[in-house]
């Protein structure tokens, strides 16, 4: 019983073997299609501006004023320095007085 059961059954599963040529076409088209979308969108430069632009993902905003260098930042900070100077030198009539 069992043991003919077993038998046959081996010969059955020798069918689901899949071909050789059906993995050789999977195969061919899994390194082809790549291949051939690069070259076709890729390798023409106004193929790719144009889907660059059709989706732009990524929107980043006008460009802002540059920041200072270094030597601006220097002159920035002793200038601040000197008002500080200065205006702890100036007698203060209370909080009020610098707001006019």
């Amino acid at each position: 019983g069992h043991f003919r059961r077993a038998r046959a059954d081996r010969g059955r599963s020798m069918s689901n073997k899949p071909r050789f040529g059906l993995e050789a076409f999977k195969f061919a088209t899994y390194v082809s299609v790549p291949i051939f979308m690069t070259v076709v969108f890729a390798a023409n430069p106004e193929n790719l501006e144009t889907i660059i632009r059709q989706h732009a993902y990524v929107v980043y905003p006008p460009e802002g004023p540059k920041p200072p260098t270094a030597k601006e930042m220097r002159r920035i900070v002793e200038a601040n320095k000197k008002k500080k100077l200065d205006s702890h030198k100036e007698p203060t009539q209370g909080w009020f007085a610098r707001s006019k």
